[in-house]
């Protein structure tokens, strides 16, 4: 049953300058003001030509250099984008609760440069009001993880660890003056929608579910939405990749020839690679007015998981045959465990729309890719 609890969860044509005077205009008198002298003219004519060609030639792209504060930055997509960031030269500022703890998590982005700002320190400075100041763009990743049994206790740190942080951030942001506010790209979730077997899928129009998980979904969002800056709301799928999320446990169930469906295995599953949901983000960044308003983060073709297991299985060449009842994933998980057995089918209609393109389409694809590296 280890792997259940991993489950709930960016020729230019050169204008001549003016033709020289041809002899027979250099013969005729001159024009007022013209100097007497051709060495001058000569000399102003070539300055004409450097001036135009210099004007006309094409420009190579620029790239602007973001500086961006993130929260969650210690966990499994915060850490990516950190280092995607980071290689494309921009300066990162890292929001977190404990910044010693959160430079031992992150050594390479301490050793690269990254600032680390707590918001409760020795002192009660808050820090996270002066990281904010002088940003591009504030990207919130906070969250405790769904992974884990709920019970009424830690079903309130889902909801404070959402709430609370996005809270600060937006706070932060309108602190500052208007013209010097950064923009917000707040992370959300596919449980907005509610579990459902509907075939017809979500897209970002779609009306918010009713249980739990939509409901925090839709206070977190709310919360968002109180930033008095360009925002972008991106509601996230189940993210792929190795070393954490969903496959660090399913991965290795598989490799030990103990892989299985859960469930009926007919339940929707939402996905998408880490890569193209940190692209999303940086795109969102440096787009905010196009991407301004709610992206689903779920890649164009939705999954079962059956189909999931089976890409699993393709991929490290082992068998998919050890299905976990739901009855066990329940008395596991309790109320949790609805989120696997579950399930939605969520599209991102707004997100292909506005031009994005994903690198993996199918999970086929994104799990070759995976056990490949």
């Amino acid at each position: 049953l280890t792997l259940t609890v991993a489950m709930i969860m960016t020729a230019a044509t050169a204008v001549q300058a003016s033709p020289a005077l041809s002899s027979r205009s250099r013969a005729a008198a001159p024009l007022r003001g013209a100097s007497a002298h051709p060495a001058r003219r000569t000399l102003r004519a070539s300055t004409s030509r450097v001036r135009a060609s210099a004007e006309d030639a094409p420009v190579a792209e620029q790239k602007t250099k973001m500086v961006v504060a993130v929260t969650g930055a210690t966990g499994f997509v915060g850490k990516a984008l950190v280092d995607r960031l980071m290689a494309d030269g921009h300066e990162v500022r890292i929001l977190t609760r404990n910044a010693i703890s959160a430079r031992l998590a992150m050594p390479n982005a301490a050793l690269n440069g990254a600032k680390f700002y707590s918001w409760d320190t020795v002192k009660g400075k808050i820090e996270w009001y002066e990281a904010v100041s002088g940003c591009t763009g504030v990207v919130n990743l906070a969250g405790a993880p769904i992974s884990s049994p709920w019970n009424a206790e830690y079903k309130k740190t889902l909801v404070k660890s959402r709430i609370v942080t996005t809270k600060r951030v937006v706070d932060a942001i309108n602190a500052l003056p208007v013209d010097e506010r950064p923009t917000l790209v707040s992370s959300s979730a596919v449980g907005f929608y509610g579990t459902s077997k509907a075939a017809a899928g979500f897209s970002e129009k779609a009306r918010a579910g009713k249980d739990f998980l939509a409901k925090l979904c839709v206070d977190w969002e709310k919360e968002a939405a109180r930033c008095e800056s360009t925002t972008t709301v991106v509601r996230t799928g189940v993210v792929l990749e190795k070393g954490g999320g969903a496959l660090a446990k399913i991965l290795p169930v598989f490799q030990l020839y103990g892989g299985g469906p859960l469930g009926s295995g007919k339940q929707f599953v939402s996905w998408i690679h880490r890569d193209d949901l940190v692209e999303l983000f940086v795109r969102a960044l440096k787009e905010p007015k196009k991407y301004a308003g709610v992206v689903n983060g779920t890649a164009p073709v939705p999954t079962t998981m059956d189909g999931l297991c089976e890409a699993v299985a393709k991929a490290t060449d082992r068998p998919n045959w050890l299905p976990v009842p739901g009855l066990a994933l329940r008395a596991l998980l309790g109320e949790g465990a609805t989120v696997v057995l579950d399930g939605q089918k969520v599209l991102p209609t707004r997100t292909r729309e506005l031009g994005f393109e994903f690198k993996y389409e199918n999970v086929e694809e994104a799990l070759e890719a995976i056990v490949a590296k």
